[in-house]
Formats: C-alpha cells, structure tokens, sequence
C-alpha cells in the first residue's frame, strides 16, 4: 500500500466528500443538519414527531429544535399537533420542503460523481462492492 495507511485515506477521501457537498448545499440555503432533517422527513412518507425525527437523526430533541425552527421559518415544514397525543408535535415536510430535499439529494449525489471521475466505471463498482462489504458487518 501507499504511504498513507487505509483508513487515513478512506478519512482523507470522506472530508472531501463533505467538502464538495458542503459547498453546493450553500446555494440552496441550507446546512448539512437541516438537510439531513429534511431528507428524514422526506424518506419517512409522513409526519413525524420531533421525538421521533430526533432518534431518526441520533440527536437529543433540544439540539433539534434550531433546525426545525430553521426549517419552519424557510417554509420547508410546519409544526401540526398530534391529533393522538396533543401534547405532541407532528413535523409535516411542504412542498418546497420535499423539492428543496430532493435537490439537496442531487447536489449530494453530484459531489460523488465529481470525486469519483478519476475512476472507471468498473472499479466505482469496485469500490461501492468492497465499501458495501465493510459496512454490511455492522448490520
């Protein structure tokens, strides 16, 4: 192997990746943590309590409420009452909250292509077949 060690590179290599990603998340007004509660909603296919979002995200509720209020404020979710539990708060993704998920989706998907171009198609393939390898261990 090359002078850096494995997991240096698969490091090295990741930070890229958010870096690039990062960057086209910032024309879309958003932070990596709203995006991540948005594509949560998004995935869900219904509202979600804010408990629930939180567990979803591995994050404490309190740590939650400044993205949704973020979120609430762009007009990308709003806050309904739980008609189950009224003490309860329902998170429902609106329209431009789903869209602005999906193009955030893309900008994620666009940062890996453009990393990736140095290699051929076979071995992304490569790669995607011993990453899925590594990670399907801790399933």
């Amino acid at each position: 192997m090359a002078e850096k060690e494995l997991a240096e590179l698969l490091f090295l290599v990741g930070k890229r990746l958010r870096h690039g990603y990062l960057q086209r998340l910032v024309p879309l007004g958003l932070t990596p943590g709203q995006t991540r509660a948005l594509r949560a909603l998004a995935d869900a296919g219904r509202p979600l309590r804010m408990v629930r979002l939180a567990d979803e995200l591995r994050i404490v509720p309190r740590s939650l409420t400044p993205v949704v209020d973020a979120l609430e404020e762009a007009g990308l979710v709003r806050r309904e009452v739980d008609p189950a539990n009224r003490r309860s708060t329902l998170l429902v993704i609106t329209p431009e909250g789903r869209e602005l998920a999906e193009r955030a989706r893309d900008a994620r998907r666009q940062a890996g292509e453009d990393l990736f171009a140095v290699l051929s198609q076979k071995q992304r393939e490569q790669l995607g077949e011993l990453l899925t390898l590594v990670d399907g261990q801790f399933r």
